[in-house]
């Protein structure tokens, strides 16, 4: 039966059209989920993304308020010690701009005790902090810090400390002002973890050091992070990015990381792919429901239309017939189903055949006329012998020429003389050989006034049993000719210029094959002679900051104004060097690369000077009083690490002052020149001497152990009272008192070091002079 229904072409429309409807549904609706969950996916992302650098930006702002505040109250407190200890509880009091910032203002004494607090009902009054980090990096640093999360001792909550030490008048460090927030307070860190996005998405901010500080979805703080989580393991490595992945419940989400620059934390925004991708689920349904109320409505109307459609079939026949009995003259109609199109078209396929070729006639002469005629190329057909047969009006204005005054006269004679001859020899071989000639020469225009250079191409024309003629195309080449020659002039302009620069410009193409070099840039290279088609990448080694740069770096890299390297060609000859880069045509198949290399050397060697004279006395060449301390605070850093004691000698010369009174100026120093020689001589290279100030100098000794320290400064001692200088018949030196201690773990910053040495000087004069005083660390403390 169904066999049977499908002989009707009235049932196979139907269910054909049945057939297209349901595929083009399936299709769209295919092609429209595909496209809507992708542009969906992209709006997601871009608003996770958004959101997430958002929360960055605020809490970022948020915390360096915050910090700058405190640093600013702080320079408020610049006085006594004395007086800030006394007046603790009241100053804390006044700052009523700080009590809105933070969940609790303290201000710490040297040693680390709590001397005051606000709000007073925490207690904390007392409480010794000097082990908590914030405290320690505060002393030694003495700048302003922004904690590590960690558990407070007020009901411990958890909580993080902004804190800024607090000088006098002399700049002398005599405390530390810290503001604590509580991480589950009612503070901004609840208002940013109870942000969301849509309906479930949240927000969570983290340490680098895995420590969740906020949680919008579960609220947990400082709790370790889940690291079965790939994107969160890369975030605590410093990664920034929106990917797709799973939480700790195997929910696919959304995740945005944003790094934090006030902080090591990073902000996570995190959205569900089932609310995100809500709508696409919904459309789908929608359509699928529409599908079918469309199926219901096409079966029957098509049922109805198709069976109108074939009721020309019985008309049709009756034409024909007419039509085959002389009755009827002009073609049947065309009409109805293709079953019904076909029979009509075969039975006038004879007299619309014949039609349609005259027509076509008549459209492709109409056509040539009308190319030719608004060409913008001159077109000459010729016959066998080369003689115009027919011109377009684009040869007349290139020659000048009218067309009736060029017609039957031999287009060769039309050639400059000079050009002639070659042109002759060149032509007839192209034709003969069946082949388009193609050739450049100068035309003659009327009364030959001037010339024009042409590009001319001819090719031959005809059946397979002989040739008609040919055809010609001319197009007049004489401006490009003009403009290359005046590009020709701008390159060798351009080419003088670069000759004569100190800078070496270099053009590479992506396998680093020198295409232009000036002749700086072949000297760099080691070529005077030329380097063009030398590979730059075999020729030289580049090195920028301890990195040495591959080919794939150099195509890879943006484009740089100035980036300072070392170069060095194959001929082991070395460079400092500016390096400016400039990528043309990037991602295409003509990529180029233009260098500019300009010899840095000078600089600096300058920049080298400059930094030596910052860091050491410019009498004596030792380091001076700031770089000391800041070895000072490196070695105690390092202490820590090794197994020997590391120790630090203060040497204060005695009667010196008689030297310069009677001696001189100049006398003092040569005296302090053969001192500085001494230290020198005496101290490792691993040692650091420097001149203090005056007739103080100091020696940092690491992992140098008492007993050997001590020795030391005995000889220094010793060569120092042996300095003698001669003048006027008077003999002139000095002795030196000599301060030594050891280092401890208590020491958090140089001044306690430096107060233990001072005291042994003040005591090794206090003997009699010329002496070596080791002073004794603490009891509480061991040595490092």
């Amino acid at each position: 039966m169904r066999k049977r229904w499908f002989v009707s072409l009235v049932n196979r429309a139907v269910a054909f059209v049945l057939f297209a409807i349901v595929l083009s549904a399936v299709a769209v609706a295919v092609v429209s989920s595909l496209v809507s969950r992708a542009e969906l996916e992209a709006q997601a992302s871009e608003q996770v993304e958004t959101i997430a650098d958002l929360v960055a930006g605020d809490l970022d702002t948020r915390l360096a308020q915050r910090r700058n505040m405190l640093a600013h109250v702080a320079e408020g407190f610049a006085m006594e010690e004395s007086v800030l200890t006394a007046r603790a509880r009241v100053l804390i009091r006044r700052e009523i701009a700080l009590q809105h910032l933070f969940d609790g203002i303290y201000l710490f004494d040297t040693s680390g005790d709590v001397i005051a607090e606000y709000p007073e009902q925490y207690q904390q009054v007392g409480l010794n902090v000097s082990e908590r980090q914030y405290f320690q990096q505060t002393s030694n640093q003495l700048t302003p810090v922004i904690s590590e999360p960690y558990v407070s001792n007020y009901q411990d909550q958890p909580a993080i400390m902004v804190t800024s030490p607090i000088f006098d008048h002399r700049q002398r460090f005599i405390g530390v002002l810290g503001g604590a927030v509580l991480l589950a307070g009612d503070n901004f860190m609840k208002e940013i973890s109870g942000v969301r996005i849509g309906k479930t998405g949240y927000i969570g901010i983290a340490t680098r050091n895995g420590v969740t500080l906020a949680h919008g979805r579960t609220g947990e703080t400082m709790t370790p992070l889940r690291l079965e989580n790939p994107v969160l393991r890369d975030a605590m490595g410093g990664f920034e990015g929106t990917l797709r992945t799973s939480n700790q419940e195997g929910t696919d989400t959304i995740m945005s990381i944003r790094q934090m620059s006030q902080v090591p934390w990073f902000v996570a925004a995190v959205w569900p792919e089932r609310e995100a991708y809500a709508p696409v689920s919904r459309l789908t349904d929608s359509f699928v429901l529409v599908l079918l109320i469309v199926i219901l409505v096409a079966a029957p109307l098509a049922l109805v239309v198709f069976r109108r459609l074939m009721a020309p079939l019985d008309k049709l026949g009756l034409q024909i017939s007419e039509r085959h009995l002389g009755i009827r003259t002009e073609p049947v109609d065309v009409a109805g189903g293709s079953e019904i199109r076909q029979v009509a078209e075969t039975f006038n396929t004879v007299m619309e055949e014949r039609d349609e070729v005259m027509a076509s006639l008549a459209e492709r002469e109409a056509f040539f006329r009308s190319l030719t005629q608004s060409a913008p190329i001159g077109i000459i057909q010729t016959d066998v012998l080369g003689r115009i047969e027919f011109v377009n009006p684009a040869f007349e204005r290139i020659v000048g020429i009218d067309a009736n005054d060029l017609l039957h006269t031999p287009l060769i004679e039309k050639v400059y003389e000079q050009d002639r001859a070659s042109a002759v020899d060149d032509w007839r071989g192209a034709l003969n050989n069946n082949a388009v000639f193609l050739g450049r020469f100068r035309l003659k225009t009327r009364n030959d006034q001037q010339l024009v250079w042409a590009d001319v191409m001819t090719a031959v024309f005809g059946t397979e049993e002989r040739t008609l003629g040919t055809i010609t195309v001319v197009r007049d080449i004489t401006h490009e000719l003009e403009i290359e020659a005046e590009l020709a002039e701008e390159q060798e302009r351009a080419d003088s210029i670069l000759g004569v620069l100190q800078e070496g410009v270099l053009m590479l193409d992506v396998d680093g094959v020198i295409r232009y070099a000036n002749a700086a840039a072949c000297g760099f290279l080691g070529l005077p002679e030329g380097c063009e088609q030398a590979n730059f990448f075999e020729r030289v080694e580049i090195e920028s900051e301890n990195h040495r740069w591959e080919p794939d770096d150099y195509l890879r890299s943006a484009d740089a104004d100035s980036l300072y390297a070392t170069m060095r060609n194959n001929r082991g000859r070395a460079f400092d060097v500016d390096l400016a880069m400039l990528h043309l045509h990037r991602g295409s198949d003509n990529h180029q690369l233009i260098l500019v290399i300009r010899d840095d050397s000078e600089r600096r060697r300058e920049e080298e000077r400059l930094s030596w004279e910052a860091t050491h006395d410019s009498l004596t060449g030792l380091l001076n009083r700031r770089a000391f301390n800041s070895s000072l605070v490196k070695c105690l850093g390092d202490a820590s690490k090794k197994t020997v004691s590391s120790v630090l000698m203060l040497i204060d010369l005695d009667h010196f002052k008689p030297v310069n009174d009677e001696g001189g100026h100049l006398m003092g120093d040569d005296l302090l020149g053969r001192l500085s020689d001494l230290l020198r001589a005496s101290v490792r290279q691993s040692d650091t001497a420097a001149r203090l100030g005056g007739d103080e100098f100091g020696i940092i000794l690491p992992a140098c152990g008492l007993q050997r320290a001590e020795e030391l400064a005995e000889t220094i001692r010793r060569g120092i009272e042996s300095i003698r200088i001669e003048q006027d018949g008077k003999s002139f030196g000095v002795t030196a008192s000599i301060g030594l201690t050891e280092m401890s773990k208590a020491d958090y910053g140089p001044r306690e070091v430096m107060a233990r040495a001072d005291d042994g000087t003040y005591a090794a004069k206090a003997r009699g002079r010329n002496q070596v005083v080791t002073v004794p660390l603490p009891d509480q403390t061991r040595p490092l």
